[in-house]
């Protein structure tokens, strides 16, 4: 493994990046994750997520301290807009994604970054999610995202996108799907 000269790049940690690298090469057991989010209907289509607690390298572990995100429809789709919609949460997941990875992969390259950001955009038809065509699939038809990035030279920024894409977690459940399995207590 190659390391960079400088500690952190970026923001990133590179030793930390590399040791962690190192560390589920050597024992590939601690690379299994569970993450968890909990959520808790509040009135209407107004609810809350709590992220906390998670699953990892072996044992159970807790962010420093518990998040917290409300979701609601926007007023023209009978909500009261107390945050942004499941969808648009997903839109967020994959630039969040995808950025945290062009940090890391930049910093393990010895890529310099002075800005990243992004537009996630979704295209959804409200005639499947209402029922009122069968033929409408009830999620995005299509996503698109357009990056900015500043630095170091453009093919070098080029290649740490697209290694980002390959890496993406985030891609690879919307692009390849994911079984979900549904469990009902309703008594």
């Amino acid at each position: 493994m190659t390391t960079t000269e400088n500690a952190r790049r970026n923001g990133v940690d590179t030793a930390a990046l590399f040791a962690t690298i190192d560390a589920v090469a050597a024992n590939r057991e601690i690379a299994e994750f569970r993450f968890r989010a909990t959520n808790t209907w509040i009135s209407g289509t107004h609810n809350r997520s709590s992220i906390h607690g998670f699953h990892g390298a072996g044992q159970e572990l807790t962010h420093g301290r518990e998040h917290t995100y409300d979701s609601d429809h926007p007023a023209i789709l009978t909500g009261g807009d107390q945050g942004p919609t499941g969808p648009e949460f997903l839109l967020h997941a994959l630039a969040a994604c995808l950025t945290s990875g062009i940090a890391n992969i930049a910093a393990a390259r010895g890529v310099t970054l002075t800005e990243v950001s992004s537009t996630v955009e979704g295209d959804i038809d409200l005639l499947g999610i209402l029922g009122l065509d069968e033929g409408v699939r009830n999620g995005y038809s299509r996503i698109a995202i357009s990056f900015r990035l500043r630095g170091d030279d453009a093919d070098a920024l080029r290649d740490v996108v697209e290694r980002s894409r390959a890496r993406s977690a985030v891609l690879d459940v919307l692009t390849n799907g994911v079984p979900v399995h549904i469990d009902v207590d309703a008594g």
